[in-house]
């Protein structure tokens, strides 16, 4: 089941976010720095101090129905942790609103147990990615998917024994099969081989259009000129650009590499 918004709401709302992290550093001190912080402040002395790492300053961003967000930026930027904050994996933070259904994927391994046959871990990743549809349902998406992987007598050997292409295969598969109101794709298509790239490209792309709006991640500008009609470069803590497609790759190469 899914709950598409229509195309006048908002599906995303993020307003002046900011993303940091606490970093425990021990103190370095020489021995009689240590001694006299001991004397001053025993129980001071004896805690790490913290650090908060920030990794994006005052973010707003609003998505709407038919919007496909480019996310750029070298690493190191914050694009994975903005993605993981709006999907709501570090708890509910203060200025991100999303509408109706999130789907976010992150890791090509993400809830596998590596013991157990392709098809099993189809069906346990189709009951984490699909929640409210019925077991019947599940069962057709994992049939469907297992056949469009190409994967065939594969599908019933150990997981652990894919190699990173058919690993791909199994779980873009599985992703592809049902929109969603924001789909949040995280370098995704990395492992897919060039036999199957073009396949599930094809396939994602339709799953991308059915659904409300989409950030796609990739440090591959093709990827992002197919697949999106708006780009967000990070840059600096800071969203430094938020545009067209050709505008916002132009800013990225001549304004975000290693000695900008």
């Amino acid at each position: 089941m899914n709950f598409i918004l229509e195309s006048n709401s908002p599906i995303l709302e993020v307003r002046s976010l900011d993303i940091g992290f606490s970093v425990e550093q021990h103190s370095q001190f020489n021995l009689r720095d240590q001694f006299v912080s001991f004397v001053k402040g025993p129980l001071n002395s004896i805690w790490k101090t913290k650090e908060i790492h920030t990794v994006l300053k005052d973010f707003d961003l609003v998505l709407k129905k038919g919007d496909r967000l480019g996310l750029l930026g070298v690493n190191g930027t914050g694009k994975t942790s903005l993605c993981r904050t709006i999907a709501g994996m570090y708890g509910k933070r203060r200025g991100v609103t999303a509408f109706g259904e999130v789907r976010a994927i992150f890791n090509t391994e993400i809830g596998i147990i590596p013991e157990l046959t392709g098809e099993e871990n189809a069906h346990l990743l189709c009951s984490l990615m699909y929640p409210r549809t019925s077991k019947e349902e599940q069962k057709r998406i994992v049939e469907e998917a297992l056949i469009f992987s190409e994967l065939r007598e594969f599908q019933y050997r150990p997981f652990i024994t894919y190699s990173k292409g058919m690993k791909t295969r199994l779980f873009l598969s599985l992703v592809s099969a049902l929109p969603c109101d924001l789909l949040i794709l995280d370098e995704v298509f990395d492992g897919a081989d060039v036999f199957f790239n073009d396949k599930i490209t094809a396939r994602v792309k339709k799953m991308i259009h059915h659904s409300g709006a989409v950030i796609f991640v990739s440090h591959s500008i093709e990827h992002i000129r197919e697949t999106c009609n708006r780009v967000v470069v990070l840059h600096q803590q800071r969203k430094a650009f938020d545009g067209g497609i050709e505008d916002g790759i132009d800013y990225y190469l001549n304004n975000c590499g290693p000695m900008q």
